[in-house]
């Protein structure tokens, strides 16, 4: 080990005290002196330990209201100071300033407590001043001082003090200070962005200080990570590790799912970010035995999901089929145990949380940021625009149509009857391409389009498709409107008996 410190002080000042004993007791038995502050200093010495007040350091009380307890030159020289210059040492002695060699400080929880919906004031006192200057001045100075920053590290620090009777090495030292300015630049920037949650500021800032290593990327050669909170989201209950392309397909299904989460029994299943099936029935059983009809070639290896608790009716159909993913609220007891049945599969509650409302992606040499489509189309925005409107069942077709084609790959087609997707033609360089791909993967499988709807995620800027559409049975459309050219689209309806309806609303996902 090079360069070993041995802690001879410490300062401690922390918000959360769990875990911390140990580390106060071990201090003790190896003769460190403590300093502390307020709350930290009743702790210690509730536990037997004797503890100097920074106050007695200082001269000066608390003040503020606690808003100034450590900033002070006396702490922050006996931080900073630098034990092998002549200078510093002098200073230390002429001004008596304690050296310290520890500091182990946590921060105010801002992000919880705008997270639990507190008052602004509320959230203003939850910024910290004091604890992060702390750890900015400890882990600047890591060639002497060793900072604890964060209630996960308690663990590895305790240990090693203990095997080392408190000597240090530099890496060590160093090490933990790269922890300390994680802590403290996710810290700011959690606070820059309750300041800007409005983009107030064309800046983007982005801090994430859960991450896990994946298998590899989107290939076996290209190397995948994840950052964020996978576990808040959800309660996985079975299966191997996710992959890179398992959170990409289940990012699509749970966002797809979104769009009937207080419907009738609705189940999904999802291929390379589409669906491929998609069914709403009275019965789960019966959506997803209707939605597996409508590709069940693509549903092998899929992501499944229900916006309702499967039941074991419906888990002895899905353990029929290889699905790499399932996805609902809940499983009863039965259900899960037999969908355990395969060891890879995995099982996924999905808990109640919002989503992202902006989504990021890289693009060139820098990102692209944007708000979520957060419209879903309705009834009532809809704008007949053609001599015959259509009836009740195609009203609420043409908008389950919709919801499927506003998270389906452009330029696409959906087609639909009776709440089932019946095909859909995705990720086509031409619309009319994407509607012959829809219909002719329909009629493959056995589907009658007579009566069927039609959904885009784009405007028709000639009648080419709705003419495709009719002579293959289609008899009402849903489609955004703007082409210069709508009338052409409009006229051919009316002369062919097929209705329209227009939303005003692009949907594109590329």
């Amino acid at each position: 080990m090079s360069n070993e410190k041995t802690i001879k002080s410490a300062l401690i000042s922390v918000f959360n005290k769990e875990g911390l004993a140990p580390i106060v007791k071990k201090l003790n038995a190896q003769g460190v002196t403590i300093y502390s502050t307020g709350g930290t200093e009743k702790f210690i010495k509730d536990l037997g330990v004797e503890v100097i007040p920074v106050e007695d350091v200082t001269s000066y009380p608390s003040i503020l209201g606690g808003r100034v307890k450590t900033l002070h030159p006396k702490v922050f020289g006996g931080i900073l100071n630098r034990q092998n210059h002549d200078g510093d040492v002098a200073e230390l002695a002429e001004y008596d300033i304690p050296q310290i060699d520890v500091v182990i400080v946590d921060l105010y929880p801002f992000e919880k407590t705008v997270a639990s919906g507190a008052s602004q004031q509320d959230i203003i006192e939850k910024i910290d001043i004091g604890g992060i200057s702390l750890i900015r001045a400890a882990a600047k100075n890591f060639a002497d001082v060793i900072c604890v920053s964060s209630v996960d590290d308690y663990d590895e620090f305790l240990e090693l003090i203990s095997e080392n009777n408190g000597r240090l090495s530099e890496e060590d030292r160093k090490r933990f200070a790269g922890k300390a300015f994680n802590v403290s630049s996710h810290y700011d920037t959690a606070i820059f962005n309750y300041f800007n949650k409005n983009h107030n500021e064309t800046v983007l800032k982005i801090s994430e200080t859960k991450g896990k290593v994946l298998r590899y990327g989107e290939n076996p050669h290209q190397k995948g990570f994840f950052y964020g909170d996978f576990d808040a989201l959800f309660t996985k209950i079975h299966g191997k590790e996710l992959s890179y392309n398992n959170l990409l397909d289940v990012d699509a299904a749970v966002n797809l799912m979104n769009e009937f989460k207080n419907d009738a029994p609705t189940f999904a299943i999802l291929k390379h970010n589409n669906a491929c099936g998609l069914a709403q029935r009275s019965t789960l059983h019966q959506a997803y035995t209707d939605a597996l009809a409508g590709d069940p070639v693509s549903a092998f290896g899929g992501v499944l999901i229900s916006n309702t608790a499967i039941d074991l009716e419906t888990a002895e159909e899905i353990h029929k089929l290889f699905c790499e993913v399932v996805i609902a609220p809940a499983f009863s007891d039965e259900a899960a145990a037999l969908l355990k049945g395969k060891k890879n599969r995995i099982l996924l509650i999905l808990n109640d949380v919002e989503l992202p409302e902006t989504h990021i992606r890289s693009c060139l040499n820098g990102l692209l940021v944007q708000d979520k489509d957060h419209i879903t189309d309705r009834v009532e925005d809809l704008k007949n625009v053609t001599n015959l409107n259509p009836s009740q069942a195609e009203l609420e077709d043409l908008i389950f149509a919709s919801k499927i084609c506003k998270h389906t790959k452009s330029n696409t087609i959906v087609l639909t009857k009776n709440k089932q997707l019946c095909a859909s033609g995705t990720g086509q360089t031409s619309r009319v391409d994407a509607l012959n791909q829809a219909i002719h993967k329909a009629q493959s499988f056995n589907f009658d389009l007579n009566g069927a709807v039609m959904a885009s995620d784009a405007f028709f800027p000639f009648p080419d498709c709705v003419e495709i559409a009719k002579n293959a049975g289609i008899t009402a459309v849903i489609q955004p409107g703007g082409s210069i050219k709508d009338q052409l689209s409009i006229d051919y309806c009316n002369e062919n008996n097929v209705a329209m309806v227009m939303t005003g609303t692009r949907h594109f996902k590329h």
